[in-house]
């Protein structure tokens, strides 16, 4: 199986660039909150979102969160979702053309509740807490799509996946790479295997691996909330109309990018801010 090597100089920047529009032209991106005193990490992918081109973003925020959340944002807006009834009518909305959840969002039944009302929607990031959630249903991994990119670390893999995470520690230099494309043939979306070494694969048997090791080391990105950015970033691309497979591809070169620049001292609120300049040196 070959995994094709992926760095910002392989990739296409013509994707990044926008053309004239209004805002829902480039897309509206919509991520799920938790609730109060955990809507920090939904605020983190929000602002991903914003930053990397998604015309408008919106935080969806249960009615307890929605003061501590308005405290926090500006040109991110609110809507207040307290269940799955609510988001499914605000999916109606057209406009709406990627959603992210899974930060900071919970496991409880509320949580439960608007994952599954999420799933439907076109393009879905499932990170962190959604994954979990679908980890324990069978029903929610049966309703994933090719619009769908999961975004699982190790720990989060195993759950998903036992089978495939034992898969992905076997002494072979493709392990990972294997299990990851075995997992999104399985799920049926694709799927980014995050660590030093990220995998991303796709249900079509195609692999990308973007290393992150010796001379290209971010050990920066070790820090709480960095892959709350990366679930933004991708659902933002993912809302200006960039397929899942160059969506995740994108976010995953650009999020090391920008750790890397900016390097020791690195928290994750720094790294959407370090976007214009590493989008500047492209050309986008």
């Amino acid at each position: 199986m070959h995994a094709t090597k992926i760095t910002v100089q392989t990739l296409d920047v013509s994707l990044l660039r926008k053309g004239q529009g209004h805002k829902y032209d480039h897309g509206h991106a919509l991520v799920l909150t938790g609730g109060a005193g955990r809507t920090g990490a939904a605020r983190l992918a929000a602002r991903g979102a914003l930053r990397i081109g998604a015309g408008a973003v919106t935080l969806a925020v249960p009615p307890a969160a929605q003061f501590e959340v308005a405290a926090q944002v500006t040109a991110v807006m609110l809507k207040r979702v307290a269940n799955g009834a609510d988001l499914t009518t605000l999916l109606k909305d057209r406009r709406i053309s990627a959603v992210c959840l899974g930060p900071g969002l919970g496991t409880d039944a509320r949580a439960e509740d608007v994952v599954k009302a999420a799933l439907p929607a076109a393009h879905v990031v499932l990170d962190a807490d959604a994954l979990t959630l679908l980890a324990k249903d069978e029903t929610l991994r049966a309703a994933l799509h090719s619009g769908c990119v999961l975004t699982p670390h190790g720990g989060e893999f195993a759950r998903l996946a036992a089978d495939l995470a034992d898969t992905a520690k076997e002494n072979r230099t493709d392990a990972k790479a294997k299990a990851a494309r075995l997992a999104a043939l399985r799920f049926g979306c694709v799927v980014l295997l995050k660590g030093a070494e990220t995998v991303i694969a796709a249900p079509d048997g195609s692999v990308l691996r973007h290393r992150a090791l010796d001379d290209q080391a971010v050990p920066w990105l070790a820090t709480a909330g960095a892959g709350d950015v990366l679930a933004g970033f991708i659902t933002g691309l993912l809302a200006r109309g960039i397929a899942p497979m160059q969506a995740a591809a994108w976010a995953t070169c650009l999020h090391a990018e920008a750790a890397r620049q900016y390097g020791p001292g690195l928290i994750a609120e720094d790294l959407p801010e370090m976007l214009p300049q590493v989008l500047r040196q492209l050309g986008v």
